[in-house]
């Protein structure tokens, strides 16, 4: 018996195949998150170049959202190391300090949706994260954000 031949199948719905759009070499297929993170490895090689010794052993990290313990969230306080815009936190500054014998790098963590959200487009986001990004280091710094970037 012979068997009758069978319709090329696409996927379970018939939107068609599955799989990236757009080869890997193309900026376009970077997710959001590695954009993001594009744009804040940009802002700290610029600050970096400018300030060398000051910003060698500092991390800097990115989160999508700040962790907040919703134990009480009554009280949710946000420490002077926060950069906030309203009650949300847009950035944060971790000192250098040391735990049990061991030695912690200063950090600076940028939140990245808070950010995304508050841009209109990705000049815009890339200008936010810029500022972003030298408002911490000057909080880390102890200097004011002009001084760290007069293009601000």
């Amino acid at each position: 018996m012979d068997r009758l031949p069978t319709r090329a199948r696409r996927d379970r719905h018939g939107r068609g195949l599955r799989g990236r759009l757009v080869p890997p070499t193309v900026p376009l297929s970077r997710s959001r998150a590695e954009q993001f993170d594009d744009l804040v490895l940009d802002a700290v090689e610029d600050l970096e170049r400018r300030w060398e010794r000051e910003l060698a052993g500092v991390e800097f990290a990115v989160e999508d959202v700040p962790w907040v313990d919703h134990t009480s969230p009554d009280e949710v306080v946000l420490d002077a190391d926060v950069l906030e815009d309203g009650s949300v936190p847009l950035a944060r500054v971790l000192p250098a300090h040391r735990d049990g014998g061991q030695e912690h790098p200063a950090r600076i963590v940028v939140y990245r949706r808070p950010l995304e959200i508050r841009a209109a487009d990705r000049d815009d986001l890339a200008d936010l994260v810029r500022d972003v990004v030298v408002d911490q280091v000057a909080v880390l710094l102890g200097r004011d954000p002009e001084e760290i970037d007069p293009t601000s």
